[in-house]
């Protein structure tokens, strides 16, 4: 493309010559320059014209953007009402989860109010008062306080739920702790209490079960503990104490081997030795006992309370 300019007869003609491409550059720099230059008028003149009230320009702009003011101002109230619903259903299930956190923190023994509390600023009693705004038609920042509020309800709940699982986890470890399980399957032999000695014959103190069995049957943890003892004693022969802590310990003799040593964690019903004779007995079997703060208990209170067993355990520690 060329482009001839010239002043005059005898003036030089200039010519300017532009390929495809400079063209197009132009060409797009002219549409940038009135867009800008539009944009610019639109702002400074149009909707300032709109604002101030100006008497021939204002009516003009009005009539332009009415509708997109229109479709603007019916957009924010259809997101508004979206949003009022939203709130409107999470306020009912809080309300369920607050009533369901009530009824599960009695079963854990936490009251509710004792932690939430905390959370809680201390309000001061007195006047009270503010510009009335119905709650029909509620506006952002209505919505947003809402919103908040609801927020800072949730942690609060989180925070109960937290530690009612806590407390709910800290039983259930208490009870794992607790022997309740049977270490020998069968029948007892010999229970707690005064009996003839088998030995001597005299009246003696038999301080824990006798169950009969096989040698090399499967001796199993009765709760969950740590290895204290596992040694050969004169009277007991292969010997084993767990601890359970908080005082409580079961002792499991007469074994013909042991299967774990002093450290060792166990599981309720892990195997831990088997069945023998070892030590003062006269045929083989498992002699188990239970002791609280070192003082000997009937095992069969604990084996038959089952998940009872933690009042078991809370009767057989004296009193102070």
């Amino acid at each position: 493309m060329q482009i001839l300019i010239t002043h005059g007869s005898l003036a030089r003609t200039r010519v300017l010559r532009f390929n495809r491409l400079q063209l197009c550059a132009a060409l797009a720099g002219l549409v940038v320059l009135l867009t800008l230059l539009s944009g610019t008028i639109y702002n400074l003149i149009f909707l300032k014209a709109a604002r101030e009230g100006w008497p021939l320009v204002s009516p003009i702009v009005k009539l332009v953007v009415r509708d997109e003011f229109a479709q603007r101002d019916r957009f924010m109230r259809e997101n508004l009402d979206a949003m009022a619903r939203k709130v409107g259903e999470m306020q009912a299930k809080l309300i369920k989860l607050e009533a369901m956190s009530e009824r599960v923190s009695g079963l854990a023994g936490v009251k509710p109010e004792e932690v939430l509390q905390i959370a809680k600023p201390a309000l001061a009693e007195g006047g009270k008062g503010g510009p009335f705004v119905p709650a029909d038609a509620p506006s952002l920042d209505q919505l947003n306080g809402l919103v908040g509020a609801l927020d800072e309800q949730t942690e609060q709940n989180t925070d109960l739920f937290t530690m009612i699982e806590s407390r709910l986890l800290e039983r259930r470890l208490q009870s794992l702790m607790v022997p309740n399980s049977r270490p020998v399957d069968g029948p007892v032999g010999s229970g707690f209490g005064f009996r003839a000695d088998p030995f001597s014959g005299r009246a003696a103190l038999h301080t824990g079960l006798d169950f009969p069995a096989d040698t090399g049957t499967s001796i199993n943890a009765a709760a969950g503990g740590v290895v204290l003892l596992a040694e050969v004693h004169p009277q007991y022969g292969n010997m084993i104490e767990l601890d359970h802590g908080r005082g409580l310990i079961t002792r499991y003799a007469h074994t013909s081997k042991v299967l774990v040593k002093i450290g060792d964690i166990v599981k309720r019903g892990q195997p831990i030795a088997l069945v023998g004779s070892s030590g003062r007995s006269t045929g083989p079997h498992l002699h188990f006992e239970v002791l609280v703060d070192g003082v000997p208990q009937n095992p069969a209170k604990f084996l038959a309370a089952g998940d009872g067993a933690m009042v078991a355990l809370a009767k057989a520690r004296p009193k102070r």
